[in-house]
């Protein structure tokens, strides 16, 4: 067949026809550029810290979302106890740690009870950190609802999460496959992951937790160790965008963080929608009493939950 008997067919927008075109051309267009920074954040799940900055992180996905791509990483705390000791907070063996998650948890307003360290001391912190590289494996989604929720289990319900029975029910909890996450955590390609994103995390320069390296597109990187405050975070961002830019409008309630987020603590609505602590309890409290949402009180504050009102 001679190449000029080509018919190019194309279906019109604006009629909904298809029918013959002129032969197919390729055309220049110009779009709108979609910048994006890559946030590699460095975590582990018993960083009493990266629980503290939860109120930050979240209003920063919010405020700044449409900038970064994030990307979880896990750096392993604590391997073990023996040889560990962290003579900067006067930790060396599991008891020590319990007044200084009391005093972050009181300090910050993110509860914490480090009772647990008393009661029930975690060995290490791979177990829980590599099922969390499990759970990725039933999506980026579910994986950090999995995050979440473990961190609730051990810093608010003193459960210890290297634990297996309480992984699998933070699994449930979230709706995941309880099945395919114990196959999956106990997979050696999963456990090697772990192990070299600690140690890829090494050679990034990341000494404790959290860490937030972000990464223009030039490959230049900025790096932010620890509770640094909001205001560092936009900072390294402009700096990898190489310009300034303006946070998205936060046009949300109480009511509508909660349905978002389910679980959330005082601290994390009041620092979101920019108010103080007081108007955000009197405003919840009303939701309370029209029995939409449920408080549980905690060792250093209040956490809201929604409540199923489908029935």
């Amino acid at each position: 067949m001679d190449q000029s008997d080509d018919k190019n067919f194309s279906c019109e927008l604006e009629t909904g026809v298809c029918k013959p075109s002129e032969a197919a051309a390729i055309e220049e267009i110009n779009l709108f550029e979609q910048e994006k920074v890559k946030l590699i954040y460095y975590t582990d799940p018993i960083c009493s810290a990266c629980w503290a900055i939860e109120p930050e992180l979240k209003k920063f996905k919010l405020e700044y979302g449409n900038y970064v791509a994030i990307e979880y990483k896990m750096g392993g705390l604590l391997p073990g106890w023996e040889g560990f000791a962290d003579k900067s907070n006067g930790i060396g063996k599991p008891s020590d740690v319990a007044h200084h998650w009391d005093e972050v948890g009181e300090q910050t307003g993110m509860s914490i009870d480090g009772d647990i360290w008393i009661e029930d001391p975690l060995s290490s912190s791979f177990p829980p950190s590599i099922a969390f590289k499990a759970a990725q494996k039933q999506g980026e989604a579910f994986a950090l609802r999995f995050l979440r929720k473990i961190r609730e289990q051990v810093f608010l319900e003193k459960k210890n999460i290297t634990k297996e029975h309480f992984l699998v029910k933070a699994v449930e909890a979230c709706g995941g496959n309880s099945v395919q996450f114990l196959a999956d955590y106990h997979d050696e390609s999963v456990i090697q992951s772990f192990h070299e994103e600690m140690q890829q995390g090494k050679t990034y320069g990341v000494r404790g937790f959290p860490t937030f390296i972000f990464i223009g597109k030039n490959g230049k990187g900025f790096k932010i160790s620890g509770m640094s405050g909001y205001a560092n975070y936009i900072l390294a961002l402009e700096k990898a965008l190489g310009k300034k830019v303006d946070a998205a409008p936060i046009h949300l309630t109480e009511l509508d963080l909660l349905k978002q987020y389910n679980f959330l603590a005082t601290k994390e609505i009041a620092f979101i929608l920019s108010q103080t602590d007081e108007t955000t309890i009197a405003n919840l409290n009303r939701l309370v009493e029209a029995k939409t949402i449920a408080r549980e009180p905690h060792k250093f504050g209040d956490f809201w939950r929604m409540l199923d009102t489908s029935n």
